[in-house]
């Protein structure tokens, strides 16, 4: 085995032990774990992910940080281009927002586009752009139709109408 490869294996390992950790609710040995991983082999999923467990400490800004390490790496992985526009959400910068979770939109290297499509709602629903949300989380529950939380989205911004 390439020393290239063993690497990779080990930060594989490292990542998943975050993961796991993560799962769990133990937020500092995960965020441990994905810096290893880092150091062994720096990945997109990795940065995206240790911006993940930061954002659940309410560390918006270094969450925000390490999503744009992560695009750095992989400008294709549409992830971390979400999670910056979810973050900035949370910060209540709507307007910033905004670009983030249409670039999210555009990658290629996404499985999940009604996250995005969401957040686009959300964005538009916080700034009174009825129409615009409402046709946001439509598009949610294209790409998925059983998507509690767009449906949810759906339902509460009918009942504003009616």
């Amino acid at each position: 085995m390439s020393k290239t490869r063993d690497k990779v294996a080990i930060a594989r390992d490292y990542f998943e032990k975050g993961f796991l950790l993560q799962q769990g609710g133990y937020l500092d040995r995960a965020a441990h774990f994905y810096r290893r991983s880092i150091e062994y082999y720096p990945t997109a999923q990795a940065y995206t992910f240790l911006g993940w467990v930061y954002s659940l400490k309410n560390l918006f800004e270094e969450a925000i940080t390490y999503c744009k390490l992560a695009i750095e790496i992989d400008p294709d992985y549409g992830n971390p281009y979400n999670d910056i526009g979810a973050y900035l959400i949370q910060l209540r910068h709507y307007d910033e927002a905004i670009p983030w979770l249409k670039k999210a939109l555009q990658c290629s290297k996404y499985k999940n586009y009604c996250y995005p499509w969401l957040n686009l709602g959300r964005v538009y629903a916080f700034k009174g752009r009825w129409d615009e949300a409402m046709r946001a989380y439509r598009q949610s529950l294209k790409e998925n139709p059983e998507y509690a939380p767009a449906l949810r989205a759906v339902e509460q911004l009918q009942a504003l109408y009616n």
